[in-house]
């Protein structure tokens, strides 16, 4: 797999003009096109810090972020995330957030059409081209046939399929999602994150996603990492699990941790 996001010695905080919090640093990890990549940490650990930095929504405190900016994997075709513009950042980086869209009168077709919106311009008239890469990105998703339907009629499973298939139509390499199954039933989870993981599979997307459930992670994701105090740990969850630090994120009073089985199980 291409490494298409890659962190060096990276930094990452808040900084005022008299004061500099440091959430975490020394951050070193790449992120691979092909592979669904979560990011798992305790609350208050810095995982939106991180993910906001990644998006170039905040700036690094230091150290740098690279991308790939061609599908080889040479020095040469990394360039800093600091050096993009906002138009080159639109057409690299995809972001689903987890805030709902309060949008109403806006048909499913309608607001995957904004993810065409670094080609168009934001009230840009979508050409024949556009209308048939918005249908792809439906179709890629599953939701033919919500196409017609409005925004604010849909449950909350359906409108994060829909914010995915905007992301798709954005037709950026990298993906990044804020806690996309926040607000899901358990089977509504499950089918998100299998969509996610086929999608970085068959399309070669890189997708990182912040996420709270750690044993949908540990069966579907192909990398997790892992924020710790002063750590990041970067890992299959198979090698993440042999090395101790699956288990030292889960286990606390009445969990407990099979690293054999990677299973989480509740005592009395």
């Amino acid at each position: 797999m291409n490494k298409t996001v890659t962190l060096k010695e990276l930094s990452i905080g808040y900084q005022t003009k008299n004061h500099v919090t440091v959430v975490a640093e020394h951050l070193n990890a790449s992120i691979c096109s092909g592979e669904l990549t979560c990011l798992l940490g305790r609350n208050g650990i810095g995982k939106s810090t991180l993910l906001r930095t990644l998006s170039a929504f905040q700036p690094a405190l230091s150290g740098e972020i690279l991308l790939r900016c061609s599908k080889n994997s040479e020095d040469s075709d990394y360039s800093a995330l600091s050096s993009f513009s906002d138009k080159q950042l639109s057409r690299m980086i995809g972001v689903v957030l987890t805030e709902k869209p309060d949008v109403r009168n806006m048909t499913i077709e309608e607001l995957v059409g904004m993810g065409r919106s670094p080609y168009t311009g934001f009230w840009g008239t979508l050409s024949e081209n556009d209308r048939r890469i918005v249908d792809e990105a439906i179709q890629l998703v599953g939701i033919q046939s919500l196409k017609g339907r409005y925004v604010h009629t849909l449950s909350d499973g359906e409108r994060q399929k829909v914010m995915i298939a905007k992301a798709l139509a954005q037709q950026t390499p990298v993906i990044y999602l804020d806690e996309p199954t926040a607000f899901l039933d358990f089977p509504s989870k499950v089918e998100v994150m299998q969509l996610l993981h086929r999608l970085a599979r068959e399309q070669q997307k890189t997708v990182f996603l912040s996420t709270h459930d750690v044993e949908l992670s540990m069966q579907i994701a192909d990398c997790i990492w892992l924020m710790e105090p002063e750590k990041l740990s970067v890992g299959t969850p198979r090698q993440l699990a042999d090395e101790g630090a699956l288990g030292r994120f889960i286990e606390h009073k009445g969990i407990l941790f099979n690293a054999q089985t990677l299973t989480i199980r509740v005592t009395e």
